[in-house]
């Protein structure tokens, strides 16, 4: 291998980590591709990283020279408990982590495999030579805790690795882990703040909207959800039972809401703050009608497995309305919160919380049904005129006609109107 072909590789891993736009497993393919090519024998290649994921621990990639073998990569579960656990008490990294070991070299050739049985089955395939390399990333006190980057090396060269391409792969592999560690964490930032923000604030903020009052009005279709009868039913189930009931029913409207496009915004205790945007309101509108009827289907569902499992079952409260909000950061320098606000944020909070009084799981706004078309339009009724709390004027609200289906299959012949409480 040539020094300028060793150059050439360690400028393009500094590029790469840089510009922070390729993947991980794209990285780890391409260098040792880039390898083979530049005369390194590779044989088998494994990198790992730890990661920072609530059920994940480390993401590894394996590469073999053997093309009919395909590339993968694998998710290792936490190493404290299960077969992650036993899994990490037989690798080598472990050891070589306790014992602050940079490299492990095995000749395989001669029989060496320090009792591994990872290594062993590295020899019994073939490979001539090991070479294990690990740096660490975040410092612990208990070696448990350590982050790392790990590689192993392996070749079917006879006469294994020679010292020159030792050398090589030293020199590389910390830059292949910058690299590395450049795109896990350009991953996991977006991954973080779409999880924290939403979806759609996530791309602002990582597009670069992160000035204080850095702010826009917009239109948008307004969800404000929470369980029905929530004070109640907490004061009636076990403390350890209330987050797991927090959570099964946020994942059943965040999952409708996202699957049809909307942006959840905040999740203020059991309720759900989201929006839908799009250039026609009307499809704005349709695909919030759309959230709703899978949440329903979704709570359907988990209604049943909850009952299967002697669990307590809730049910959700909707509202729906339509007007135009400021949408961006607000806050001080150190302390942003990106979100809509506006008087229409208020009002429906306010809708969601007269369905109880309205007896009917979800209302929406005049605002809101008089921007859906045909069908969807038809599909409403009118439950009265209501006044709301830190209203000024009593609003209109309509509701699902309740002799529709949950598939709601058959259009109403025109929007119709019941008296309702004033």
């Amino acid at each position: 291998m040539k020094i300028s072909d060793c150059d050439e590789i360690a400028t393009w891993l500094a590029e790469a980590g840089l510009l922070g736009i390729r993947s991980e497993e794209s990285l780890v393919q391409a260098f040792c591709e880039r390898c083979v090519e530049a005369g390194l024998p590779l044989g088998k290649a494994f990198v790992m990283i730890d990661t920072l994921h609530p059920m994940h621990e480390a993401r590894a990639f394996f590469w073999d020279e053997d093309e009919s073998i395909s590339f993968r990569e694998e998710e290792y579960p936490s190493s404290r408990e299960g077969k992650g656990a036993e899994l990490w008490k037989r690798s080598p990294f472990l050891q070589m982590l306790r014992r602050r070991e940079l490299t492990l070299r095995c000749r395989l050739e001669a029989g060496e495999t320090r009792g591994f049985p990872a290594i062993e089955e590295l020899r019994d395939a073939g490979q001539t030579d090991y070479l294990a390399i690990v740096y660490r990333i975040r410092q612990a006190m208990r070696v448990e805790d350590v982050d790392a980057f790990y590689a192993r090396w392996t070749t079917a060269r006879p006469g294994g690795f020679s010292e020159e391409a030792v050398a090589v792969l030293s020199r590389l592999t910390p830059l292949l882990g910058l690299a590395v560690r450049s795109a896990a964490q350009t991953r996991l930032t977006k991954t973080l703040v779409e999880a924290y923000l939403g979806r759609g604030p996530g791309r602002q903020v990582l597009s670069g909207g992160i000035r204080h009052g850095s702010v826009k009005r917009i239109n948008a279709v307004l969800w404000f959800s929470d369980i029905t009868g929530y004070t109640n039913l907490s004061e009636s189930v076990q403390n350890d039972q209330l987050v797991p009931l927090i959570n099964d029913y946020a994942e059943a409207v965040i999952g409708a809401v996202k699957a049809a496009g909307g942006d959840v915004l905040k999740l203020i205790g059991d309720g759900v703050l989201a929006i839908f945007t799009s250039s026609r309101p009307e499809y704005s509108c349709r695909a919030a009608l759309e959230a709703e009827r899978d949440m329903r289907t979704r709570l359907l569902q988990l209604a049943k497995r909850r009952k299967n499992d002697g669990l307590s079952v809730a049910d959700i409260h909707l509202g729906l309305h339509a007007g135009r909000v400021f949408y961006g950061n607000i806050g001080t320098p150190d302390r942003l919160d990106f979100t809509v606000v506006g008087q229409p944020v208020n009002e429906v909070s306010r809708i969601s919380s007269m369905c109880e009084s309205a007896g009917r799981n979800m209302l929406c706004s005049s605002e809101f049904a008089e921007l859906l078309l045909g069908e969807e339009r038809e599909k409403l009724v009118s439950v009265g005129r209501f006044a709301l709390r830190g209203v000024g004027r009593a609003r209109e609200l309509f509701t699902l006609d309740p002799s529709l289906s949950l598939e709601r299959s058959q259009p109403l012949p025109g929007l119709r109107r019941r008296q309702g409480r004033g």
